[in-house]
């Protein structure tokens, strides 16, 4: 008797190098169909973030109409924006619907799920689309990817040199992160300039920066941004790195605007905060993966 392979639900959060035109982005993420959770776009990062999830086989077609969609309408070579990029269809990571260290459960996917499905989606991308594809995991890190490409690191699969217009794809597997964007801004009647933010937020993110957290500081609309990636939210989440920014910029003599949470979190991550500071923090209820996989069924 052949066994049969229940389906098994997972994530992908595909950023695209598109912010601006958002047009283009809806026929972007048009493509995602009924896998499609959550679009956040951003004109001064020039980037949208895409959070599709289904079952491993409705989100594989997902993907590839998404990815076929950003390659054939978003020209890298006229691409200005102030996030880091390598392609078109810029990171493609593949996410089991549990956190990590949690056994697999009956519906859920493990990382190695996750990482047949990335080794899979490269090679056809790498094939289909001529698309360079660096993959990241627990082999190596996105940051790994973003230093190395086409210098120190070949493509995983496909050319051997970027796309004309498309550049190329990180395609990773890794557990469910949080992406989260803090603003500073003077005190009250302070002379302070643009380009004294900018150095403070990347103070700032260089404090921040360890296990668990990536973090950057950035020009932004004429103020700056501290652009973080949670990589272990449920032990260093929203909650502690909102309030180890307010505290160092209080330091500096700033404060905090206001916070973004950037795509969907999980129920695991938003269990963890007291639902007073929800608000506070630009979090709620409605924005969870499994709310918005409940209500797309």
């Amino acid at each position: 008797m052949v066994a049969v392979v229940p389906p098994r639900d997972l994530e992908c959060v595909v950023n695209v190098s598109e912010g601006r035109d958002l047009a283009v982005v809806d026929r972007i993420a048009t493509a995602g169909g009924a896998c499609l959770l959550d679009v956040h776009s951003d004109p001064d990062h020039n980037r949208s973030v895409l959070t599709l999830a289904g079952t491993d086989t409705d989100l594989w077609d997902a993907v590839q109409a998404v990815v076929a969609e950003a390659v054939e309408h978003i020209d890298l070579t006229s691409h200005r924006g102030v996030h880091p990029r390598l392609g078109a269809a810029d990171v493609v990571p593949f996410v089991p619907l549990l956190p990590a260290g949690q056994p697999t459960a009956a519906g859920g996917a493990s990382l190695d799920v996750a990482l047949g499905l990335r080794d899979r989606f490269a090679r056809w991308a790498g094939t289909a689309l001529a698309l360079p594809c660096f993959l990241y995991g627990p082999e190596r890190s996105l940051p790994e990817v973003r230093a190395g490409a086409f210098s120190s690191l070949s493509p995983d699969t496909g050319p051997a040199t970027p796309h004309p217009t498309a550049g190329a794809s990180a395609v990773g597997a890794r557990h469910a992160l949080v992406a989260y964007n803090l603003w500073l801004a003077p005190a009250v009647d302070d002379p302070r300039h643009a380009d004294d933010l900018v150095a403070a937020a990347r103070r700032i993110a260089a404090q921040l920066r360890g296990p668990g957290v990536r973090a950057l500081g950035l020009a932004v609309a004429g103020t700056a941004q501290v652009s973080c990636n949670l990589i272990d939210p449920v032990h260093v989440g929203p909650e502690l790195v909102h309030d180890r920014v307010v505290a160092a910029a209080e330091a500096d003599g700033l404060r905090v605007a206001r916070a973004e949470l950037v795509g969907l979190v999980t129920d695991a991550v938003l269990e963890r905060v007291p639902a007073r500071r929800w608000a506070e923090l630009g979090l709620s209820a409605e924005r969870t993966v499994e709310a918005r996989l409940a209500e797309s069924r």
